[in-house]
């Protein structure tokens, strides 16, 4: 879904599968800004529609809450496309007076777009809700080192982490070892991090938790694909509430809470 200055802007389709766009009674004013909430398919009536804005304006911002191709944010071998930096490339072109982005997969997408920043996760109004987290008996999780970076000095709250073991040819965890204090009564946990897609990593994070002494398991995650409802992990009852934010989640479930 793409809004100038708050209004939605429809995308309607020719015959053959063009984006026909019309925007009216848009007028102009100081500090106006694109929001994209990423919907797979609109990379182009989004370029569109800001060139169309910019011209019109002159100056334009853009909040992007996800950013789409941050998982490609580096190359393994020559026969990948190295997607992240060229759409940055696009996103350049366009000539936005800010980028805002919403907890980056990836440090090395600030370093390609210009005048971007991030604003923080909130998942400190998740510790701040009634969950029953005490510092001196829970802890947070993160399910890779990746997150520790991320969160750690954020979030200032005792934590262990998890170590996998993949089989890169397939993507599948073989294992996950988990490293730090874990307390030795029952204990709760949050698990946190910036995207889920199936759950997979979480589901192999709370059943590892489970076997360690966890009691109640709650999960934050800023981005949280629609593609959760068809894994393993929504119908584990492994986790008590799952917190996510709308950045990119448009489906519901009983098991979920958008936050903002």
């Amino acid at each position: 879904m793409i809004f100038i200055n708050g209004t939605q802007i429809p995308i309607e389709h020719y015959p053959d599968g063009t984006p026909r766009i019309k925007a009216e009674n848009l007028d102009s004013r100081e500090n106006s800004f694109i929001e994209w909430k990423y919907e797979p398919n609109e990379e182009m009536p989004f370029y569109f529609i800001a060139r169309h804005f910019k011209e019109k304006y002159g100056s334009l911002g853009l909040i992007m809450p996800y950013l789409p191709y941050a998982r490609e944010d580096f190359i393994k071998d020559r026969s990948r496309v190295f997607t992240l930096k060229y759409f940055c490339e696009l996103i350049n072109s366009i000539g936005f007076e800010f980028v805002e982005l919403h907890d980056v997969h990836s440090p090395v997408a600030l370093a390609l777009l210009n005048k971007s920043y991030q604003i923080p996760n909130m998942v400190n109004k998740v510790i701040e809700r009634n969950l029953g987290l005490q510092r001196e008996k829970d802890i947070v999780f993160y399910p890779d080192e990746g997150a520790v970076k991320r969160y750690a000095d954020k979030l200032n709250f005792p934590y262990a982490f998890g170590i996998k073991q993949r089989n890169w040819q397939n993507g599948d965890i073989l294992r996950l070892d988990i490293i730090g204090d874990i307390p030795k009564e029952p204990f709760n946990v949050l698990i946190v991090d910036d995207i889920c897609s199936y759950g997979t990593t979480f589901l192999k994070s709370a059943e590892k938790l489970k076997e360690m002494g966890a009691d109640k398991i709650y999960l934050y995650v800023t981005h949280c694909e629609n593609s959760i409802l068809q894994g393993k992990l929504i119908n584990s009852g492994l986790l008590e509430r799952i917190y996510t934010t709308n950045s990119i989640f448009t489906g519901e479930h009983p098991l979920i809470e958008v936050i903002g």
